[in-house]
């Protein structure tokens, strides 16, 4: 049985950080490509990050450029989300998701079969 599990998020102020992980179990976590997306009340699920199975290559939406950064640790089953200058905007549900998709780096919510409950992040102004 797979299990994903979010964990870090949490309240604080803008311009501060935070940083998410994602811990994976019942699947082989280095043969999938993973993302976050997050999810505002009222919006639709979208895409934030992606990263490659051995994590040389990672995408991320313009609107996080420069600010949020994906990374994963094999060893441990984890992927992470470090996530600087954070804005009220940001505030969302954040969630991770596993696919063996090679369209990985569309970040297409239908391209991803695993997904964990979510972590809150909340950004006061």
């Amino acid at each position: 049985q797979v299990q994903v599990v979010e964990s870090g998020g949490g309240l604080v102020q803008a311009g501060g950080s935070l940083r998410l992980a994602c811990t994976v179990s019942g699947l082989t976590f280095d043969d999938y490509r993973m993302a976050w997306f997050r999810q505002a009340p009222g919006k639709e699920r979208e895409g934030v990050s992606c990263i490659s199975r051995s994590g040389g290559i990672a995408y991320a939406a313009d609107f996080v450029k420069g600010r949020f950064t994906i990374s994963r640790d094999n060893a441990k089953n984890t992927l992470y989300l470090q996530m600087n200058s954070l804005k009220p905007d940001d505030t969302a549900m954040y969630y991770c998701a596993a696919t063996e998709s090679n369209e990985f780096f569309l970040l297409r919510r239908t391209d991803f079969p695993y997904w964990g409950q979510g972590t809150q992040v909340t950004v006061s102004s």
